[in-house]
């Protein structure tokens, strides 16, 4: 961890932020802006409707329209702010509130424009929150609601690993398609999640100095397959480690991955970014 700032890699091609929870940030419109000027130009953000319902959605055009002012005062040639996109989803950790009425305004939500993914759902034994069995309830009615809205799941699998596979395997990969975000697992787990035919996001634990094990998995994940994310405010990459992650300091991901995958970064960023646009794409927000 570092004292002050460091210069962020200059990657020759825009990037994308697919799992950020703007909301939880102290200044989103800042983090864009910051975002903007490091060529974080697609960023894909939380709702959980069981914390703040709608709350993303509400703030979405105050964010971009202070971000923009911002570049515009400081001027920043072509001045531009990121795509961002919301995905809506009650965390495992709150599974134990997930109720046909939140479900319900989950499928509302999924009508705004900018919605464009159900999650992020799944499974965490570390805590346990909620019960066990609530998650996996949650966990499987999120992959049938993103199977009938025609929606990707982003996925999160914290010491649950196998239950995840197991339940993504009995109701199967929506066809929208399915992210396992934040992935620190290793290679093996990697190919059995690759196989079924999932994407993995790869967040800041990437750089860690011991994190060999995750990087082992970016390098059998193929270019088609691989995402890039912050968590933000969690996870932040070296040398911010520690401290408040935003949507800028996915550039230091993707440098640290292209060096993995040994090619330039401009082609792992942009191949992330397509990935991205892809599944989570949509229509404009705003």
């Amino acid at each position: 961890m570092v004292a002050g700032p460091v210069e962020l890699p200059r990657l020759g091609a825009r990037s994308a932020d697919t799992h950020a929870h703007l909301d939880m940030l102290d200044d989103p419109a800042g983090a864009l802006e910051r975002a903007a000027l490091a060529g974080t130009m697609f960023v894909v953000t939380v709702d959980d409707p069981t914390e703040d319902p709608g709350g993303s959605l509400g703030d979405l055009r105050n964010w971009s329209d202070e971000c923009l002012a911002r570049l515009v005062h400081w001027d920043i040639p072509h001045p531009e702010a990121p795509e961002v996109r919301v995905i809506v989803g009650v965390h495992p950790h709150n599974a134990k509130s997930y109720t046909p009425d939140v479900r319900r305004i989950m499928v509302e939500q999924a009508g705004h424009p900018a919605v464009t993914g159900i999650g992020e759902t799944g499974l965490d034994f570390h805590y346990d929150h909620s019960s066990r069995e609530d998650q996996a309830r949650a966990f499987r009615d999120h992959i049938a609601l993103a199977h009938e809205l025609g929606l990707p799941a982003a996925v999160h699998l914290r010491e649950a690993h196998d239950e995840g596979f197991a339940i993504l395997e009995e109701v199967g990969l929506p066809a929208a398609g399915c992210v396992l975000h934040c992935f620190t697992e290793g290679p093996e787990t990697a190919r059995r999640f690759l196989d079924l035919g999932c994407h993995l996001s790869f967040a800041g634990p990437l750089t860690f100095r011991r994190a060999d094990a995750i990087r082992e998995a970016l390098a059998v994940t193929p270019l088609d397959r691989v995402l890039f994310e912050t968590d933000c405010p969690f996870m932040a990459p070296e040398p911010y480690r520690g401290r408040a992650n935003e949507p800028a300091w996915v550039t230091l991901t993707v440098a640290a991955a292209a060096e993995v995958k040994g090619i330039p970064a401009a082609v792992l960023s942009l191949a992330a970014l397509e990935n991205a646009k892809r599944l989570f794409g949509g229509a404009a927000g705003g």
